[in-house]
């Protein structure tokens, strides 16, 4: 299966607050912050949305097609990517613009609080996908994950002149995207993933509810952080509920969400069902979650069905172990 994952490329700056953001935070004058967090550490980490997806879907077997824009300083990540096996030859480089940047703090609560700078990204919209279709000889999927919202859009408009089915997933840009253009993004959507709050703010933007929402999308995927995933369809004759994997030992939750989709998608491209899917999207969540960095973990066969195991069962480890890389 082809799956084109489009979206931003960035470093990581990641940064640790020894205390809680919460205590610091003062309700009454919330209009007026002023606030500067002392840290006790920083890492440099290769991420964006869409290498991070890229790489979980490389390490399970799959040959990702990469689409965002970078600046010329991407050469470094682009040899980590390839050799890990993402196809980055689509990728485009910007002239003038460095690549993407994005800096967070995490406090002993796991909150976050991030800025991101876009640089090379917002020539994103810059990407034609047609090229990419006859590169590859047809693609089978488009992930469409945060990105200049102008790209969102049209990567969404050439998915369907395509005919290719499309997953919508606006996750970060949500806050700054029109109802319009959230609308645009969706429509016709094989499938849309969002977490709980992303889907409350993009129905309060919006005015859509969870039955109109399946009207305009196939499947609606919605992480609850440690309550699982939860998975409605209008073909479906109910709810899917999969709960987080077992004995997970939380480190950095940057790109835990990034993880899921990976796995999700990999699953579906091997030709399991949702429930299976979001069972091995969880797991990789889960070693994302174990580590410091969107993509330091490995993904060792053994291991992990031995942890699929013992948080979905033996059926399911004996069904996924069949598709997982020696």
């Amino acid at each position: 299966m082809k799956i084109v994952v489009t979206g931003s490329i960035a470093t990581d700056h990641l940064m640790h607050f020894p205390g809680r953001f919460a205590e610091q935070l003062l309700p009454d004058q919330l209009h007026k912050v002023s606030l500067s967090f002392l840290v006790d550490d920083l890492t440099v980490r290769r991420g964006g949305i869409a290498p991070n997806i890229a790489y979980g879907m490389a390490l399970l077997g799959l040959k990702p097609i990469l689409v965002g824009a970078v600046g010329a300083d991407f050469g470094d990540y682009r040899s980590w990517l390839t050799r890990h096996g993402v196809d980055c030859d689509s990728v485009y480089v910007s002239e003038i613009a460095h690549t993407a940047r994005f800096v967070c703090t995490t406090d002993d609560d796991m909150c976050q609080i991030a800025s991101f700078y876009a640089g090379a990204m917002s020539e994103a919209r810059n990407i034609e996908l047609s090229p990419v279709n006859a590169r590859v000889g047809g693609i089978d999927l488009i992930l469409i994950s945060a990105n200049d919202p102008v790209a969102m859009v049209r990567h969404t408009e050439e998915a369907r002149a395509l005919g290719v089915p499309f997953a919508a997933d606006c996750s970060q840009q949500l806050a700054r995207m029109s109802a319009e253009e959230i609308r645009k993004l969706i429509d016709g959507a094989a499938y849309l993933l969002t977490n709980d709050y992303e889907k409350e703010l993009l129905e309060s933007k919006t005015g859509l509810t969870t039955e109109s929402l399946l009207e305009k999308v196939g499947v609606l995927v919605t992480t609850l952080g440690k309550d699982g995933a939860l998975i409605r369809g209008r073909d479906l004759p109910g709810e899917i509920h999969v709960p987080v994997a077992k004995g997970v030992v939380a480190n950095d939750p940057t790109g835990v969400g990034d993880g899921f989709r990976a796995g999700f998608f990999a699953a579906l491209s091997w030709g399991l069902g949702l429930e299976r899917a979001a069972q091995v999207g969880s797991m990789v969540a889960a070693l994302v979650l174990e580590t410091v960095g969107p993509q330091e973990y490995e993904i060792l066969p053994a291991e992990f069905t031995k942890r699929i195991a013992e948080s979905y069962g033996d059926a399911a480890a004996d069904e996924i172990r069949a598709y997982l890389p020696a």
